[in-house]
Parts: structure tokens; sequence; C-alpha cells
């Protein structure tokens, strides 16, 4: 009742005429290359390095005045390496594919991400002064791999709501519709993927990658739980609360997720994937569910998503693949077994982190009354889950929706074996306006719930809404099978397009 109310409100604030300005097309056919593509042209010498990084820098510095979404730059440094790659090539010496295999590929990463010289905040005003000393692990392995960072993304406050937007950077608008939400916490990340780069990285402990691939219109894959490893990001989670965090790849097109997998990973945790392996699409199963099965916490799936979902089984139902609609009840209780796991997990506090750099414990009271006074040191959302943090279930419903995710990952785990696949809404609204989640907090339940669950997913693009922001679905499969998920993704990009320019 009161989210009909505030509905009109939002539209009214919102939706105006320039909010729907189309971008500016880009005026360099390298920006529209696959990340493969690139490698290989760089490594043939069929363009120089410098004109690949130059025409992304100067794509990025036009349309982040718009959409806000690179908020640290090293654009210099960038040119600077690419002028090495060159010298390197025209040396004569060939760099083979194995040897670099995105050689000379620019690449962005979420600032949550320690880049060595760069801002590494997380949107939290208290380490504003953060400068990373060292890069994160798959800074590191990105780079080693031949790829060029050009900046940092933004992300919501600590990465933990799902509009990015914070005290330092402010707000990252979405390219297809500026008064639209691009997402938390890999928000600008994906907004950055869907307008201007290729590749990036994201990370996810509650849908951080395949919420902003949703809403941006891009792929975004969180892998099997530790195949990736976290290192390098803030904050960064503990104990349990580690197993369900995972770093994983943001692309604009699918034939570039298992090679950035294949690098943020290493050879040793992918030796515990089959990504090479060919799969045949026809064989395999084809689960799916059209929204949660009636959850009183999340909204109603928006019928041009479970069109989306519709669409995806219906095609692999015309090549005569088995298709099933299965009807799994504890999925209705996403939230409360994603909020139950989080909180039994042993993780450092929110309210600690927002402390920061002074290592003390923030009263999310006071910090709500300097937001009322107008002297925010945090934003709403932050204040809010402090707020939430402080209150845990009862014991008996804790060890209820405990027993409750154990029953749900052995019963998903039987029905999906080794040749099977689950398709799910990846949210159940299109990108709703800005502030506008602060009236739907649960919706995050649909990918939320696969974290705590441990299985591979696969965020997959599916066409524009009527409204003209993009849709999609999730194809999940069962642990280590990384590569039947991301095979689903990229049959489903040749049959329905993927990604959509938004300009």
């Amino acid at each position: 009742m009161v989210i009909a109310f505030l509905n009109p409100i939002f539209r009214f604030i919102y939706e105006r005429p320039s909010a729907r300005q189309k971008l500016s097309p880009p005026n360099s056919p390298l920006l529209l290359k696959s990340a493969v593509e690139l490698a290989k042209m760089v490594r043939s010498r069929e363009v120089s390095c410098v004109d690949v990084v130059s025409a992304f820098v100067q794509r990025s510095r036009e349309l982040n005045k718009i959409v806000n979404a690179l908020v640290v730059d090293c654009y210099d440094e960038a040119l600077r390496e690419a002028e090495r790659v060159d010298e390197r090539l025209s040396g004569g010496k060939n760099v083979t594919e194995q040897e670099a295999p995105l050689l000379g590929v620019p690449f962005t990463a979420k600032e949550a991400f320690a880049a060595k010289g760069l801002a590494n905040t997380s949107g939290l005003l208290n380490r504003k002064h953060v400068i990373a000393s060292t890069d994160a692990v798959v800074v590191a392995r990105l780079r080693a791999a031949g790829a060029i960072l050009i900046g940092l993304t933004n992300c919501s406050e600590l990465c933990m709501w799902y509009e990015s937007n914070n005290l330092i950077y402010g707000r990252t608008k979405n390219a297809y519709h500026r008064g639209r939400i691009v997402g938390g916490s890999s928000g600008g990340e994906a907004c950055q993927i869907s307008c201007i780069s290729v590749i990036g990285v994201g990370s996810d402990i509650g849908g951080s990658i395949r919420m902003p691939a949703f809403f941006n219109g891009i792929f975004g894959h969180k892998p099997t739980t530790g195949i990736v490893d976290n290192t390098g990001q803030h904050p960064i989670a503990i104990n349990e609360a580690l197993t369900f965090l995972s770093t994983g790849p943001m692309c604009r097109y699918s034939c570039d997720l298992i090679p950035m997998l294949k690098v943020m990973a290493g050879p040793t945790d992918m030796a515990k994937l089959s990504v090479d392996t060919k799969v045949n699409i026809r064989n395999l199963k084809y689960y799916y569910m059209e929204d949660d099965g009636g959850s009183y916490l999340t909204a109603p799936v928006d019928p041009q998503i479970k069109g989306a979902v519709r669409s995806a089984v219906s095609h692999f139902g015309a090549t005569g693949c088995i298709v099933r609609n299965i009807s799994c009840h504890l999925m209705k209780w996403s939230f409360n077994i994603w909020a139950t796991k989080m909180s039994m997990s042993g993780n450092i506090s929110f309210c600690k982190h927002m402390g920061g750099e002074k290592d003390e414990v923030v009263s999310p009271y006071e910090e709500l009354y300097y937001w009322l006074t107008l002297r925010a040191r945090h934003t709403l959302p932050a204040i809010g889950l402090g707020i939430l943090e402080k209150f845990r279930d009862k014991e008996e419903n804790e060890k209820r929706f405990r027993d409750m995710c154990d029953q749900l990952r052995d019963q998903l785990s039987e029905i999906l074996g080794s040749e099977g696949v689950f398709i799910y809404p990846a949210h159940p609204v299109p990108a709703p306006y800005h502030n506008q989640p602060l009236t739907m907090i649960m919706n995050f339940a649909y990918t939320g719930i696969f974290n705590v669950l441990g299985f591979p997913v696969t965020s997959v693009p599916m066409g524009l809404s009527k409204e003209g922001v993009p849709i999609g679905i999730q194809v999940v499969s069962n642990f280590h099978n990384d590569h039947l998920a991301l095979a689903v993704a990229c049959e489903l990009e040749n049959k329905f397009g993927g990604w959509v320019k938004p300009f």
C-alpha cells in the first residue's frame, strides 16, 4: 500500500525527458569490440595498444561527466603502459595468447578493490585518505595477463546496498535512464561497462555483481564459492562470511567471461572447474521458477521479467531439451535465510566497518541524528543497516532458517545434478528510480540466496523493458559446474542479442 502510494512520487521526481536522452554514439569501432578481439588485434599489431587505450580513455572522459561511473582515474599511467606494450611488440617479440590473454585491453575495477597508488575508500568518509599500497590479487592477475587498468568505479557505502551512491563520490546514473539506479555494490562497474568499457571486476556477497549486471544489461558471473581469491578488497569478509563473498568478471559480451575468469582465478583454482569442456546445450536439463513462490518481503515479479524467464526456457524447449517448472517452496524464505546466515557468520560487524580507520564501533542511532540534522557522515542505507544489525532473531528462528539453508542447498543440488541449470529472475523489477530501493529493501534476496548456498550463477541480459531499461535472468548451475551456466549465457546471447547499446 505504502509502496503503491510512493511510486508516483518517485516517477514525478525522476521521470524527465532529459533522463531518457540517448548518449552520444562512440567515435571509434574499437569501443564495440570484445576483450578477446581487442587482445588479438594488439598481439597481431593490427592496431596499436595506444590507439586502443586512447579510445577508451577519451570515451570514459566524455561519458562519465554524465553517468559518474568511473570515480578514480589513472588515464595517464594507462597510456604510458600502452606505450610500453607497443614498444615491446615493435621490438619484434611475439606475445602469445597464453602469455598475455588480455594484452592491451583496458579494464576497470570497483573502487573497493586495491590498486596501488589509487584511492581505496569503499565510499566511506572515514577512509577518504586511504591510498592502496598494493594491488588486490585479481587486479595484479589481470595486469599480469596484459590488461591495462584505466580507473576505479563507484560503489555503495561499504558495498552493502544496491544503489551505488556515497558521500565521497556521489551517485552513479543509469546509462539507459539517468533517473534510475545502476544497482550495487558493483553498480559503477556495471554502468561503466554498459556504455564505455568491455570488462571489469566486481564482488558479490548478496548479488553485488548480478544485480548491477541486470540493471545495466551486461553479463556478470558469481563463481563457485572459493574459486577466485578475494584478498585486497575492503571490506573483506571473515570466517564463514568469506565463503559467501565471491569476486568475479563483469563483461559486455559473454565470450569474455571465461577468459576473464581464468585470469582472475589463476591456474590452481581453475583446475577445479571444467570451463574448457565443450558443452552440448541440447544435453542439459532446464529447471525454472518465475518467482520466489510468494514471499511477503519481496515485490511481485514484473510480468516482463517473467516473460524473459519463459522466453529463455521456451527456446531450450523448442530444441527438444528437458524443461521443467519446479517449486522450491523454501525460496520464499530467501531473505530470512540470507540474513540469518550473515548474522551468524562470525563476520566483522557493519557498525565496526562504519568506524573505518578510527577503529571504533559507530552508533547508528547517533549517525541517524546527524543525518536528520543535515550533518550526515554516512548514507541513510548504511545507517539503516547498522540499526537492523542490532536486532537478532530468536534463537529458534535462527536455527530454523539455518536448517532451511542446508535443505534448500541439498534440494537444488540434487535437482541440478551434473547436467542441470536453474533459470530464475535476477531481480523482481527493472531498475527502480533513485532512492526507490529504500521502499523495496528485501528485493535483493533473489540474488542473495545463492551467496549463502554457494552455487555459481551467471546474470544474463534479455533485452529492454517497455520503459527502455534492461531486464534479465540468472542461470544457476551445481558446484564447480560454472561451465554450464556460462555456456547457457552464450547461447542466450546468440538467441536474444545480449547487451543492447544505450546510445
